[in-house]
């Protein structure tokens, strides 16, 4: 049986990170507008929710992850997954958006009605089927598929007398002390997982198929302390806030433009801190070039530290097969394990697996384009969020706020009730959503929409250059068409 329950202004799906941010900029910029934030899970977080491996953290610094609208105060500026939580978390309470989020609601369906002018939402929940609509719908449902993490197929995995797990979804009774580890990876997560293992683990070894480029940073960002002793908390914010900006901004276009330089920089950063004679070659020297994949960050060589302390070894091989005790490489090596975690990488789910329509077309979405980065061609009234590759998701998803906003209001000054992108240049030509070369991004990026050669069709990757466009260019720039809903026959003899 399917109810239906409302009709909102604004339907925000996912109660993470951005769709907190997105709710507050709704909230307090059009606060005449009716909202509901519609979450699958049944708590607010999203991936800091739903990530609890030991050791956690973000892998941009704070003040750019973090809210433009609300200063991130703590010491840390690389932070723990459970600070990142209580901080979107308290967000949420403090502006009472809590009270505006159902959860256990899992969106499915929603199609575009041209005569009505609005969204029919179709949500699960509790196994019944609801219906809602929305004049605006908004997907804030990031792009890793929540249910399950990518992971190969490994010979002789059923054989394996220890335990296997995979970072997404972590067993909370899972003792790793005294153990033997292997973590098979060598991106972000490995990166993290395998000093924080080390902490109790009798020892851990990080088997990668081929080594990352891991860059150090303090883990506190002793200007932030500095400008906010000096100016306060909130003067001193949107200073650190750009200073890190630039700072990304600079290391990112330098690894693209200089990347010997980098690359440089980085070898001897590993050489300091690792044992005389260590491999580095063969263990911290990719194949790629820097920035092509995402950068690791070892806050304070937490990573370095370890390997140093030898607690930690770092094996550059490829599995041939499990075995009663461990693994055989490729190489004929054994290493015997109690645990193994399998930081083999995510799945992508565009916009959140949701099926799309317009006046009863099924949409496809690799059949559309991103427009701005945060709409799609031929689809009235929808935007969602996806996050900078090269820096922290949230400037971006602040941005798309702050640019929905001024599209409602832009609407309503107008007299408009929907806005469709269109594409009709034929210049323009088909480019991937995501140029990033990570195996996560390759493996489903067939999926997901396409990006445009031209702007306003291009995927921005630059926060500076997408500030001005986001927040201070024009709405109507001849790609964003308006309309007003069509007026029944009825009201027509009426009129007449």
């Amino acid at each position: 049986m399917t109810t239906t329950t409302e009709h909102l202004d604004v339907l925000i799906i996912g109660a993470g990170l951005s769709g907190i941010g997105a709710a507050h900029h709704i909230q307090s910029a059009l606060p005449g507008r009716t909202y509901a934030v519609l979450e699958a899970r049944d708590t607010i977080g999203g991936t800091w929710d739903l990530f609890r491996y030991p050791g956690v953290r973000s892998d941009s610094d704070m003040h750019t992850l973090g809210y433009r609208f609300r200063p991130w105060t703590q010491a840390k500026a690389i932070a723990d997954g459970p600070s990142i939580l209580r901080y979107i978390r308290d967000t949420a309470a403090e502006a009472g958006i809590d009270q505006h989020i159902r959860f256990g609601h899992r969106t499915v369906r929603a199609e575009w009605s041209t005569s009505d002018a609005c969204w029919t939402v179709e949500v699960v929940h509790r196994d019944e089927k609801v219906r809602l609509t929305a004049g605006f719908l908004y997907v804030c449902t990031g792009y890793y598929h929540y249910d399950a993490g990518h992971v190969p197929h490994f010979p002789g995995i059923e054989r394996f007398g220890g335990t296997v797990v995979h970072p997404q979804h972590w067993p909370e009774d899972l003792d790793h002390a005294g153990k033997k580890v292997i973590v098979i990876g060598s991106g972000a997560t490995a990166v993290t997982l395998v000093p924080a293992m080390a902490a109790s683990a009798a020892h851990v070894t990080m088997l990668q198929r081929s080594p990352t480029y891991v860059m150090p940073l303090p883990s506190e960002d002793v200007v932030a302390k500095m400008l906010r002793r000096l100016l306060g908390t909130r003067h001193a914010y949107p200073i650190v806030r750009w200073k890190n900006v630039a700072v990304g901004t600079l290391i990112y276009q330098l690894s693209r433009r200089r990347p010997h330089i980098v690359k440089s920089v980085l070898r001897k950063a590993a050489i300091r801190r690792l044992p005389p004679g260590y491999d580095i070659d063969m263990h911290f020297k990719p194949r790629y070039q820097p920035w092509d994949q995402r950068l690791c960050f070892a806050p304070d060589g937490d990573l370095f530290a370890t390997i140093n302390q030898g607690r930690v070894s770092v094996v550059t091989d490829r599995v041939a097969e499990f075995t009663e005790a461990g693994l055989r490489l490729e190489s004929g090596a054994e290493l015997e394990a109690d645990v193994v975690v399998t930081a083999t990488g995510l799945r992508l789910l565009a916009l959140g697996g949701i099926r799309l329509a317009v006046d009863g077309r099924e949409v496809e979405l690799p059949k559309t384009m991103a427009y701005k980065g945060m709409m799609l061609s031929g689809l009235p009234n929808l935007a969602f969020t996806v996050g900078y590759t090269n820096a922290s998701w949230t400037l971006k998803a602040d941005l798309v706020s702050e640019y929905v906003v001024r599209l409602l209001r832009y609407l309503d000054t107008h007299g408009y009730d929907q806005c469709t992108p269109t594409n009709d240049d034929p210049a323009v030509t088909e480019q991937p959503l995501l140029d990033f070369q990570a195996g996560y991004v390759l493996r489903s990026i067939d999926e997901f929409p396409k990006a445009g050669s031209r702007p306003p069709w291009r995927l921005g990757m630059s926060y500076a250059h997408d500030l001005l466009k986001l927040r201070h260019g024009p709405i109507d720039d001849g790609a964003m068409r308006f309309s007003r809903r069509p007026v029944p026959h009825k009201a027509l003899r009426q009129q007449a």
